[in-house]
């Protein structure tokens, strides 16, 4: 690992002049793009709550999506002449609930939780025995709950009546479930699946099945194998107002860079180029922090003739809301030279929820464009505006505030009536932000966003800020951009510079950035469809070469919790902890166990890989004792595991767990360098000569022949001994350089189709331990051997999602996880010699 580093900024000579209408020509840099096809696209990414991306290869084939799956719409259309070409979204046209789910409005049923008589599906069975209930049913951190359960097995029937005159269009099941599910209607089953969770699954269903004007029965059986999970159902119909902005644009290009997913398209007589930029600078902390991005637009003739043209860009308040059916107040309004529209729900229940499929609800969301004579926000009928933009080019505007639920569709619109385009490109901009007011409630104190400075800059600031350094914002992308291709195709070629493109923004966005009441730098993580758990020390373990390598601040800001817990005395135990809460809410450990060994070894290696990339120890210095304790515990607790669980949990519990001893030994081994680094030179002999015994002891342990065991005890068994990569890139020494290789030797002849197994037990894996594998070999030949089936994951999955770590490595499917920090693990190999 190099002792510091030095940005060198690549930048393309080539530059750019756009029009910005009334405004200033700007010269902006253009940076370099790589083409491939995503699992999804990022295109706004500021937190773990503000997150939405494209999940289809077309940016106009769905809905911009919440990470979570969740719709948060933003509709793009330009008219060209009076045709109009819709390029970005899809338009939502509303469910009309028959008989609503929960998120819509509360219902009752009946339930028990002890197995039924015989037809307890069928339309006349007694249900006189059952207990009644609000739905939803599930857990206590489930979205719109109504009534806990928390056994294994819950049976609910739902008795209703369809009026007689409903419209004569389609019929939809909707449904939620975890775990194994079946649904029954009228006593036909319509559902039933194995072990999987699934959030409103859409089932068109005949409606001859229905019973119109007389009772119906939607029953249910629901078994999760650890006790409680969640039911939700009802029975939709679509809205019949479909045929607003039916004409797409033709996507002839999608690309991205660092901080940027950019596309092209072809509407008829004008070409649009259009950019999605999050400024995720890491060594710029207020940039990096300040919740507004970017949505830039391109416009030229394509046939040298001049063409009359309007940009439209909308979002609704689904951006501000956990579920649709919370009221929300929109608000027209004005900051210097921007003018905005803002949405939040008239609730505003501040930090008041937490969990892991949870939108945020509370603060506000902007859609933001500097004033100038032909651009303008306003707030909309949802429908209403698409109509008019169409008639006419224009919209007028509903008033300048309406209070309403999400599901009635309030819409939030940009138009830029641009006029007469030829040769010469147009250009202009949106910004979209977020003020979630408090960020972080952190041992009892409400934090706000480090973008805040300590609450004396105001989100009417940041939009400010935001356009008035516009073109400098751009530049500074750009070059950044080109720094982090040029070093990643250096360092592992296009397919692992692709991957690391595609990791940068969704690692930063689950995390958010504040300072405690110290003004210590806290960046903490969410488990994103883990279990929602924030500052998670295992976690931040893999995510952490990003930081290591663009800024070691941001990483001290990931430790910095898990220290305190311990410097505080509110965690006393001789090990790590796992966690500091559940997101938003960071006031102590939630998880239901520990990993003592785990924990331990990732607190002490990754302070050691700061000191590195630092080139002093003053940080370890000042969490002296509590590393001091967790070395010891590592020392007398880590060469033989005893049962417990790491990292991969997934996995379950084991003991002798060989990858884990390894941990500890690089755990015992960083505390020597470091205080070798303090000048306590009878405390790093002592650590470095105990680790390479530990090492020497391992050896003998694991050895199995050609490579070295899963477990100590059990012979013919194998893993990804990830965690050695810190001998190599700390330049340890404690390992023979050969053991290392036996494993790569090895390994290539485990490899399936789309990656390395983690393990021998099943044919799953962690693309981040992948990358860590990799960066074991001694060569780029090998190097690229591990990661060339990878990126063919992420290139080939039928899963889209923002880019799973842990998948199937012979089909590419998801096994779950999505959307999570630890893909900055990839940057790894940047930290070889």
């Amino acid at each position: 690992m190099k002792k510091k580093q030095y940005f060198v900024f690549v930048i393309l000579l080539l530059g750019l002049t756009f029009s910005f209408c009334s405004q200033p020509k700007a010269v902006l840099q253009v940076p370099t793009v790589t083409k491939f096809r995503a699992p999804a696209y990022p295109l706004i990414t500021i937190d773990p709550y503000t997150s939405a991306w494209s999940m289809t290869d077309k940016l106009y084939d769905e809905p911009v999506k919440h990470w979570t799956g969740k719709t948060h719409s933003l509709i793009g259309a330009v008219r060209v002449d009076g045709e109009v070409y819709r390029f970005l979204g899809e338009v939502n046209v509303p469910w009309i609930p028959i008989v609503p789910m929960a998120n819509y409005e509360p219902w009752k049923g009946q339930y028990t939780k002890k197995a039924p008589a015989k037809g307890w599906e069928q339309v006349d069975f007694n249900h006189a025995s059952w207990m009644t209930g609000n739905g939803a049913f599930g857990t206590r951190e489930m979205p719109s709950l109504g009534t806990v359960w928390d056994t294994k097995d819950i049976w609910v029937r739902r008795e209703f009546t369809i009026p007689a005159n409903i419209p004569d269009e389609d019929v939809y099941l909707i449904y939620s479930h975890d775990d194994i599910f079946e649904l029954y209607l009228n006593g036909e089953q319509l559902v039933k699946t194995a072990y999987e969770w699934h959030n409103n699954v859409i089932l068109k269903i005949d409606r001859s099945l229905l019973k119109l004007g007389e009772k119906n029965v939607i029953a249910a059986h629901c078994h999760n194998r650890t006790g409680g999970g969640y039911v939700d159902f009802g029975i939709f119909q679509q809205s019949s107002d479909k045929n607003t902005f039916r004409q797409t644009a033709t996507q002839t290009s999608v690309s991205l860079s660092a901080t940027q997913t950019h596309y092209e398209f072809a509407c008829g007589p004008v070409n649009l180029n259009l950019q999605f930029v999050s400024p995720l600078l890491p060594n710029d902390l207020d940039l990096l922090s300040r919740p507004v991005n970017y949505i830039n637009y391109q416009v030229v003739s394509n046939d040298g003739a001049e063409h009359d043209v309007q940009v439209y860009i909308e979002a609704t308040p689904e951006w501000a809301v956990n579920v649709p059916a919370q009221e929300v107040e929109v608000v027209k309004g004005k900051t210097g030279p921007i003018d905005y529209v803002k949405a939040g729900t008239t609730e505003q229940p501040v930090l008041e929820k937490k969990g892991d499929n949870i939108r945020i609800d509370w603060g506000y969301v902007y859609l933001a464009t500097n004033q100038r004579e032909n651009a303008s926000v306003s707030i909309e009928d949802y429908f209403t505006s698409k109509h008019n933009f169409e008639a006419e080019g224009k919209v007028s505007g509903v008033s300048s505030m309406i209070t309403r639920p999400v599901k009635q569709m309030p819409a939030m619109v940009y138009v830029d009536d641009i006029g007469a385009v030829g040769s010469k490109t147009e250009a202009g901009y949106v910004m979209l932000a977020y003020d979630d007011l408090e960020s972080i409630q952190y041992f009892g104190d409400n934090l706000k966003g480090w973008w805040t400075k300590d609450g004396n800059f105001t989100i009417n600031d940041a939009l400010q800020a935001a356009s008035a350094e516009y073109t400098q914002v751009m530049n500074r992308c750009a070059e950044f951009d080109n720094q982090l291709w040029e070093e990643t195709l250096t360092a592992g070629g296009k397919n692992y510079a692709d991957l690391c493109v595609l990791a940068f923004r969704q690692s930063i966005a689950a995390h958010k950035l504040v300072k405690d009441t110290e003004g210590n730098i806290l960046f903490l993580s969410k488990e994103n469809f883990s279990n929602g758990s924030i500052g998670t020390v295992d976690v931040t373990y893999p995510s952490a070469p990003l930081y290591l390598k663009y800024n070691p601040e941001l990483l001290k800001g990931m430790l910095n919790p898990i220290f305190y817990y311990t410097e505080s005395g509110k965690w006393n135990k001789p090990f790590a902890a796992h966690d500091v809460g559940t997101y938003p809410l960071a006031n102590g450990q939630t998880y239901g166990g520990d990993m003592p060994v785990e924990e331990s070894g990732n607190m002490v290696i990754l302070t050691a890989a700061i000191a590195e990339m630092e080139g002093n120890a003053d940080y370890a210095a000042e969490h002296w004792e509590a590393l001091t304790t967790w070395s010891n515990y590592l020392l007398e607790n880590g060469l033989d595991p005893d049962n417990q669980l790491c990292t991969d949990d997934f996995a379950g519990h084991f003991a002798h767990n060989v990858n884990l001893s390894v941990k500890a030994i690089m755990g015992i081994a960083s505390y020597g360098r470091l205080a070798e680094m303090l000048g306590k030179k009878e405390i790093a002999k002592k650590y470095t000569t105990e680790a390479k015994r530990m090492a020497q002891e391992w050896m003998k342990m694991a050895d199995d022949g050609d490579h070295y065991r899963l477990t100590f005890d059990q012979p013919g068994t194998w893993s990804q001994k990830y965690n050695l990569v810190w001998d190599k890139i700390m330049d340890l020494g404690i390992f023979p350089s050969e053991v290392a290789q036996t494993e790569v030797a090895y390994y290539l002849t485990k490899q399936n189709k789309y990656g390395l197994p983690l393990d021998n037990r099943r044919t799953y894996t962690k693309s981040d331990w992948i990358v860590w594998t990799a960066t074991l070999a001694n060569d780029q030949e090998t190097f690229q051997k591990f990661i060339d089936p990878l990126h063919a994951f992420v290139t080939e999955t039928p899963d889209r999602v923002p880019m799973s770590d842990w998948y199937e490595t012979p089909s590419a499917k998801q096994v779950g996880f999505q959307a999570r920090s630890v893909v900055g693990g990839y940057f790894i190999k940047l930290l070889d010699k």
